[in-house]
């Protein structure tokens, strides 16, 4: 058994922008409100292995895990997964970008199993993710649409 959730959102900013930001690993914290700390451990052309620290949950328990990530900047798609599966039997994740409507869509897949210990099971960690994942999508939205004004107000010379 499996699940797998799927949720996008449009960036009202340049293709290099968004790709850019999103693919900073070391900007994480900055771009997403739930990591405390990001490490990468290890890069071999665009791949990278690294430590994600998320923020304390409402228990204070701290998650950490070991992800691996290839980054395709010619066809602007992420394959990733959880080296360190944490509550996950396996966790799979696919990113893609493609310009739309003058901006760009950011389309996140997520497919997983949760172990069958959990007190949780596959649908309730999906409602949790996609959940999550607009929360996160939004918050990446502002900052990198943020950004695009910014570089156009440099690039213009006009005054805000």
């Amino acid at each position: 058994m499996s699940a797998r959730t799927e949720c996008s959102v449009r960036i009202d900013a340049p293709m290099d922008l968004v790709w850019n930001m999103t693919n900073d690993l070391e900007s994480w914290t900055e771009l997403f409100t739930e990591y405390a700390k990001v490490e990468v451990l290890e890069r071999d052309g665009d791949t990278v292995r690294f430590r994600l620290t998320m923020h304390p949950d409402e228990n204070g328990k701290v998650w950490s895990w070991v992800s691996v990530r290839t980054a395709d900047p010619a066809t602007r798609t992420v394959r990733a997964h959880r080296v360190e599966t944490g509550p996950f039997a396996f966790m799979r994740l696919f990113w893609d970008y493609r310009e739309a409507d003058g901006g760009v869509e950011m389309r996140w897949v997520q497919e997983f199993h949760v172990k069958d210990e959990m007190p949780f099971d596959d649908q309730a960690m999906a409602a949790h993710l996609e959940e999550n994942s607009a929360v996160q999508m939004a918050h990446i939205k502002e900052r990198v649409e943020a950004a695009a004004r910014r570089t156009t107000t440099a690039q213009t010379g006009e005054k805000r």
